[in-house]
């Protein structure tokens, strides 16, 4: 891995969007720490002191810490986030949309426009309901956290926030386009890794203080590596179906006759389905808990991570999310095709349409079992902080996310090295996931 390193520097190119991404994570994080006009901070951080190990600390984790400093970033890139799903669920729906997402880089780039627009409404919504909610709120003495109620604060909030996110997301289109990895993955990666050192802080504090035993924290540790672990092994697991091709004669030269394999990852949803879930959840949890009525008190207290409500939705969106986001990044009719054109078929199988329903069957097998690692994973976080007390948000979705996030972008480094024939970061082989 060291080795692969050291090459780095020798590809200009990969030199570059390297040091691109990181400048623009730290652009994110510096606008993370800028404030909204008219709060007041000590009494909107006295708030957050309170909402730790709640859904709008959940929000906060995502959003890098910008939610509970109410920076211009607060509404952090969820928005987006939405916005991508209820386009993709109206891309099965509506048969423009479909056409537009089978148009190559065109229609793409036209549901991507689409998309924009959807951030841009839904931050509106979102920060209007947050500008209210804040004035109807106080920090534990009774002192109101919006200085100067009123209209006027409002408009500034709903612009200042509707800005931020969309600032946020030409950030991560940057990232993506110019940078290494995904963006808007990397952006979400940034707010949750930069908790850390406070989080290893608080640890400390809490063990020189006895709230905390040494024998729990080793323990905490020990299941942290192991979860990880898991999470590595899992992400890297594949499928391999055989595949062999037919000889072709092509004017003197023959083509094909080896035997090769189709990978099919057992996670092939990655890290989305966690990030969507959470982000459905998130959207209606937020303007609740904002709105100072009983009823909707009622639905905010329901959807905090520890509740068997949130729990069932959590995991049900997971689950939904796998299976919707592997069918539209994967569709076995196309590989089928694809296979059947170029001579290729399974052993024992016939090619075209039965050879569809065999990629088909073994996929959805494969998902089901992710559905449930990917539901594991995840909801062990609330099991330890409403069972154990854990002071700070563990594991789960965090991790998920922070390591799939690092192999994906470990993954795009690997790549660059290996087209120009430099060493990657292992020695016998590319990393599983690039096989």
């Amino acid at each position: 891995m060291l080795d692969g390193l050291k090459n780095i520097p020798k590809i200009p190119e990969l030199q570059k969007r390297i040091l691109l991404t990181f400048l623009l994570l730290g652009v994110y994080r510096i606008g993370a720490h800028v404030p909204t006009p008219g709060i007041d901070t000590a009494a909107l951080a006295a708030f957050f002191e309170q909402a730790k190990g709640s859904l709008l600390g959940l929000f906060d984790m995502f959003a890098g810490g910008a939610l509970s400093n109410l920076s211009v970033f607060a509404l952090g890139i969820m928005p987006y986030i939405s916005a991508s799903i209820i386009l993709q669920l109206l891309t099965v729906a509506i048969p423009h949309l479909e056409k537009l997402s089978k148009e190559g880089d065109a229609g793409r780039r036209k549901i991507t426009q689409y998309t924009r627009y959807g951030t841009v409404i839904l931050s509106i919504i979102q920060g209007f309901g947050i500008s209210i909610g804040l004035e109807n709120m106080a920090g534990p003495t009774g002192v109101s956290i919006v200085i100067s109620p009123g209209w006027s604060f409002r408009l500034m909030t709903v612009i200042t926030l509707t800005a931020g996110t969309a600032f946020i997301m030409w950030l991560g289109e940057q990232i993506t386009e110019k940078g290494i990895g995904n963006g808007i993955s990397l952006i979400i990666f940034a707010g949750i890794v930069c908790r850390g050192p406070a989080a290893i802080f608080n640890t400390f504090r809490l063990l020189s203080t006895g709230e905390m035993g040494v024998f729990f924290i080793l323990a905490l540790i020990i299941l942290m590596v192991v979860v990880v672990s898991v999470i590595v092994f899992v992400e890297s697991g594949q499928r391999r179906i055989p595949v062999q091709y037919a000889k072709r004669v092509v004017g003197r030269k023959v083509y094909g006759g080896q035997v090769t394999h189709l990978p099919l990852k057992v996670n092939t949803a990655g890290v989305i389905p966690p990030i969507f879930a959470s982000s459905i959840i998130m959207f209606p949890a937020t303007i609740a808990n904002f709105i100072p009525h009983p009823w909707m008190k009622a639905v905010a207290g329901n959807l905090i991570p520890g509740q068997v409500i949130y729990e069932l939705l959590y995991v049900a969106f997971i689950v939904f999310f796998c299976y919707f986001y592997t069918a539209v990044t994967f569709n076995p009719v196309d590989v089928a095709d694809n296979m059947k054109k170029y001579g290729g078929y399974v052993p024992g199988i016939r090619p075209g349409k039965k050879t569809a329903e065999y990629i088909d069957d073994v996929l959805t097998k494969l998902t089901f079992g992710g559905a449930i690692y990917v539901s594991v994973v995840c909801v062990l976080p609330s099991i330890l902080i409403s069972n154990f007390n854990v002071p700070f948000y563990f594991g789960g979705t965090a991790l998920l996310i922070v390591v799939g996030v690092a192999l994906d972008t470990a993954g795009q480094i690997e790549t660059h090295l290996l087209t120009r024939q430099y060493e990657g970061f292992l020695k016998k082989g590319r990393i599983a996931k690039r096989r």
